[in-house]
């Protein structure tokens, strides 16, 4: 995902934001355009893979991006959404697979709407599926102190 702009001071400012990342994007079938997402947060869940009984694998986590001040959000005291994402294919598993809770990262992906059964009934879930991702900086580890 070479081809993404590089972080300057004015990614520092912002606590998250969108990323254009439609044109490094591969893995897309049909009509791509419809349903896209991009996003730049923080992973607040660390990335857990696990068995699906259909025998898929996948990694999930979820990651908190900033609110925009707009209309619906004005006057709300509260600045970041959380969203859920899985990453499906091997190749997002991978690119996923070594972040930490506090890493700054870029994914782009879909909305998707799940349907699963569990021991109480079945449900829904809406994420993003992970199509393309990057860490975009390691979470800052505090300094060991000689008191320790």
């Amino acid at each position: 995902m070479a081809d993404l702009p590089p972080l300057g001071s004015e990614y520092r400012r912002l606590p998250s934001e969108v990323v254009d990342m439609a044109e490094v994007v591969t893995g897309w079938s049909g009509e791509e355009q419809d349903n896209v997402v991009e996003l730049r947060g923080r992973v607040t869940s660390a990335p857990t893979e696990r068995e699906l009984p259909s025998g898929s694998s996948i990694t999930t986590f979820r990651l908190s991006v900033g609110r925009a001040r707009t209309a619906m959000t004005t006057g709300s005291k509260q600045s970041a959404d959380w969203v859920d994402c899985s990453a499906w294919s091997a190749r997002a598993r991978r690119s996923v697979g070594s972040w930490q809770v506090g890493d700054e990262v870029e994914v782009s992906g879909a909305l998707r709407r799940r349907y699963f059964r569990s021991g109480d009934g079945s449900g829904t879930r809406l994420e993003v599926e992970v199509i393309g991702a990057r860490r975009a900086r390691a979470r800052v580890k505090a300094r060991a102190t000689a008191h320790e």
